[in-house]
């Protein structure tokens, strides 16, 4: 069924418990159930409710809610198991950008969140039309209502007439709003996990006989891993499996399952998460693969139906080692080490592989959830979890795609701020250039976006498994960084000449030491040793010798890491694994990272323990020391930064850019490029600066236009215009430096001959200044929402690729970035001896284009190309705009995928 009221099938959400709801539109067909919510409540909330207790007001708000569909009224309803428990309504009485609101909410489910997460989608249906304020009236007794406004985040007034109060709710999207939803979801969804990841009973369906089923393998690690709650098999031809009872069916089990395993063949996968619905679980892993898409459809069906989360299908398993759990429902060859890292990944495989390298380097898991296919139980869920399972201190992710990259986040930024989350960023190899294309949507490839999302949310991004793991070994045993200035300190000058190289590739400052460091270095290390960076302690160095060498650069202000490079020698014996533990037993230490590259080390990485408990990361190649030394110094100028904000920007005309847009797509249904009025004024509603222009369709208007733009020096561009000319320069349609009536006559006469049946006209424009010529561009992800792109424009900003994105909204540290990120920013900043250009008027363009973008979803492509950037100003030359016909879609309303 489709919600036609709010353009916006039927969604499913979770409550404050973390039960499922069905939030939908009301149609006629809904009276009688919404008449008996009404008048299945008690007299005293039907006087809260209407201001008096009369059971007739049952049949009028059930008439009024169900009627025949009408302008400026919205009513949703909340229903599970196919009973209605709670209603929400406005109405602007036909005009007006004001709605009254009224919230019913069944007897017995008051405090689960009903009425809060109905007002939330009815906030949300009301600002896509334009509505600005709530206004609602209730008695001043009735608490409940009162306290649901003045905890919706959103700004709210109360005027108070007798016994009546009145409350004003004002609609304006802030981010106190979205963190207080961002707060209940996060409460609800961690409620919904728990009979995921914390079971008192758990069932296994498909747990075979005999050896070789994936069941049986999962039954054996629940088994013998030490499960904590009861644990039942599901077999009809079986009374125990592996020691374990089984019975013929879940609705035959002597306890209701909270988490069922099902590893049956895919068309028998429906019919199981039925049963198991009506049997009460409140969770589901489905462990099988090969669904096709009617067996998806019912197994979501099944899970929505019944409130029960879903993790899979087609995965390896979910595991929590809480010592009051131990639950591992995997097939992985062994039980997962207890630890700190929460781990969720899509691909099996990856998943094997990073629980053997956390096992192997003591760091073990806290949970681990094989998300496979990812019907439902997403990384944003597992995020959410660890934030608040008090046992997880890093997260690592490894995801194939994105449902809600927006909300995630969300999500991410807040998390990384109490933990590192690092994650492989997998298919970066997707060029994604599309053909005849913008140069903004040329640029935008699925890396550059995910990307944008990785950097903008702290999310630390490896480019493998193995550099994933060595990255988690240094954060996980060591501090962070001040900054990425490195000493490194070896035995042997090959092995610290291959560690300068590896620190200098990876980003990371090799600072000189002062004279008085010197001199204290040279104090303490055998004679002959050179006191540069890297500090050659020579092969005779001992371990004292080398501890306190060590002591001295760990001290040493202008030093953020010490990297040891050290090779076995018959001279010394200051290579051993001894020596390594003995660096970490100072207490100087603990405060910066120190590090060891040792070249015969058999494994890629380390964690050798400590005396004091601690341990130290030691690495077999340079080049992996130095990339994970680099991703802590990134993660802690992140952490240091504060969070950004969105400015608020004067002169922005919201209204009249959706008119414009309506205007062109009403005539266009299709969508297609506007024309250059059209874009001008789209510009204009968001202030963006344009070079002065005029259109002009014959000849003789040619001239008129060049007369009146003409500059100090006389002369004109003329360019050439047809609906989906793109790259301009490529085709030959641009006339630079026009003096003179005769030459303009001659460039539109020639643009005639050239472009005979596709010119419509041209733009003439004054000839630009000299100037840094620049790309500014947005192109809309139906997946990640507007990407933001800046860097070198003009001619050559396809051929040398120059250029940074960052996702919308743009905060203020989104733009900082966004204009020091390319190669080309020195050039901004007067790197020519020009003196630097106007660089709050750039930052002012990315800002407005950011939220042209934001505000408007039929805009999938915006291509500014060039942006001139003078020391006196900034102004887009050409600009270039692509609608389609697109609903907005809320990424931060509360639903499950």
């Amino acid at each position: 069924m489709t919600d036609h009221a709010i353009g916006r099938p039927p969604v499913h959400a979770l409550l404050a418990d973390g039960t499922t709801v069905c939030i939908r539109s009301v149609v006629p067909g809904d009276h009688d159930q919404v008449q008996g919510l009404y008048e299945e409540m008690s007299l005293e909330n039907l006087r809260l409710r209407f201001f008096a207790a009369s059971r007739r007001s049952a049949a009028l708000a059930a008439g009024r809610a169900c009627g025949p569909p009408r302008p400026g009224f919205r009513a949703l309803l909340a229903e599970t198991g196919g009973r209605v428990i709670g209603l929400a309504e406005f109405d602007t009485g036909g005009d007006g950008d004001s709605a009254e609101i009224s919230i019913a909410v069944a007897d017995g489910l008051h405090h689960r969140g009903v009425g809060t997460l109905l007002v939330e989608h009815l906030v949300s249906a009301a600002r896509a039309e334009g509505i600005t304020t709530f206004t609602a009236d209730a008695l001043s007794e009735n608490q409940e209502v009162l306290q649901l406004f003045a905890d919706l985040g959103l700004r709210t007034t109360r005027h108070f007439e007798g016994p009546e109060v009145r409350c004003v709710v004002g609609l304006d999207e802030d981010d106190s709003y979205l963190s207080a939803v961002e707060a209940r979801g996060r409460a609800a969804d961690v409620a919904s996990l728990e009979s995921l990841l914390r079971p008192e009973v758990v069932a296994v369906v498909g747990a075979g006989r005999k050896p070789g089923s994936v069941g049986r393998a999962v039954l054996h690690h629940l088994h013998t891993g030490g499960y904590a709650g009861r644990l039942f098999a599901v077999n009809p031809g079986a009374s125990s499996i592996l020691g374990v009872p089984s019975y013929p069916s879940v609705s035959s089990l002597p306890k209701t399952p909270d988490l069922v395993v099902v590893a049956v063949p895919a068309p028998e996968i429906p019919e199981i998460a039925e049963e198991c619905g009506k049997a009460g679980a409140r969770a589901v892993l489905v462990v099988s693969a090969g669904l096709d898409s009617t067996q998806a459809q019912a197994l979501m069906a099944a899970c929505r139906a019944y409130g029960m989360r879903l993790v899979g299908p087609n995965c390896l398993g979910i595991s929590n080692t809480d010592p009051e759990v131990r639950l591992d429902a995997t097939f992985a060859a062994g039980h997962p080490r207890p630890g700190t890292a929460g781990v969720a990944v899509q691909s099996g495989g990856v998943g094997i592989a990073l629980l053997d390298g956390l096992s192997r380097l003591g760091i073990g898991v806290s949970s681990f959830v094989s998300l496979g296919d990812k019907y439902d139980v997403s990384g944003n869920d597992m995020l959410q979890w660890w934030e608040s399972d008090s046992r997880t201190g890093l997260a690592l992710l490894h995801l194939e795609s994105f449902g809600n990259p927006r909300a995630f986040s969300r999500t991410a930024r807040r998390v990384t701020r109490r933990m590192p989350v690092l994650t492989v960023d997998a298919g970066r190899t997707d060029a994604g250039r599309r053909a005849a294309a913008s140069h903004t949507a040329a640029a935008a490839t699925r890396t550059m976006t995910r990307q944008a999302l990785f950097t903008q949310a702290g999310i630390t991004a490896t480019r493998s498994v193995g550099e994933l793991l060595e990255t988690a070994a240094l954060m996980h045993s060591q501090p962070l960084p001040f900054g990425s200035r490195v000493a490194i300190v070896t035995n042997a000058g090959g092995a610290g000449v291959l560690a300068a190289d590896a620190c200098a590739e990876a980003g990371l400052v090799l600072p000189a030491f002062t004279p008085e460091m010197i001199d204290h270095l040279l104090a303490v290390l055998p004679d002959g040793a050179a006191v540069g960076n890297p500090v050659d302690a020579t092969a005779a160095v001992t371990e004292g010798q080398l501890k306190d060498c060590v002591d001295l650069l760990v001290r040493r202000p202008g030093v953020d890491a010490v990297l040891l490079a050290l090779v076995p020698t018959a001279v010394a014996t200051a290579t051993g694994d001894d020596l390594v533990r003995a660096l970490t037993d100072a207490p100087a230490h603990r405060a910066k990272p120190v590090l060891a590259v040792r070249l015969e080390q058999d494994l890629p990485v380390k964690l050798l323990p400590a005396a004091d408990g601690g341990t130290t990361p030691s690495y077999a190649e340079p080049q992996a020391a130095a990339r994970a030394l680099a991703h802590a110094a990134h993660r802690a100028a992140w952490l240091a930064r504060p969070a950004g904000t969105v400015p608020s920007l004067d002169g922005v005309d919201t209204s009249r850019a959706r008119e414009v847009v309506a205007t062109f797509l009403a005539a266009h249904p299709e969508g297609g490029w506007v024309d250059p009025s059209a874009c001008a004024d789209l510009l204009a509603c968001y202030g963006i600066p344009q070079l002065p222009w005029a259109w002009a369709a014959t000849e003789d208007e040619a001239v008129i236009a060049a007369e009146r733009l003409r500059g100090p020096d006389g002369r004109v561009v003329m360019k050439a215009h047809w609906p989906g000319l793109l790259h301009k320069s490529e085709q030959h349609a641009v006339h630079l430096d026009l003096q003179g009536d005769a030459q303009v006559r001659e460039a539109f006469r020639d643009f005639g001959t050239r472009f005979d049946g596709l010119l419509t006209g041209v733009v003439v424009q004054p000839l630009a200044p000299r100037g840094t010529e620049l790309l500014a561009g947005v192109v809309q992800d139906e997946v990640f929402g507007p990407l933001v792109l800046f860097g070198l424009g003009g001619t050559t900003t396809d051929v040398l690729r120059d250029h940074a994105a960052r996702l919308a909204p743009l905060t203020d540290h989104d733009v900082h970035d966004l204009i020091t990120a390319p190669r080309c920013a020195p050039l901004l900043f007067g790197a020519r001896g020009s003196g630097p250009v106007d660089l709050a008027g750039l930052e002012q363009l990315l800002l407005r284009l950011s939220r042209m973008a934001s505000d408007l979803p039929q805009l999938v492509e915006a291509d500014f190309n060039p942006v001139l950037a003078t020391p006196s100003g900034v102004s887009v030359l050409d600009a270039r705009v692509r609608l389609l016909p697109r609903r907005s879609q809320d990424p931060y309303l509360r639903r499950l995928r």
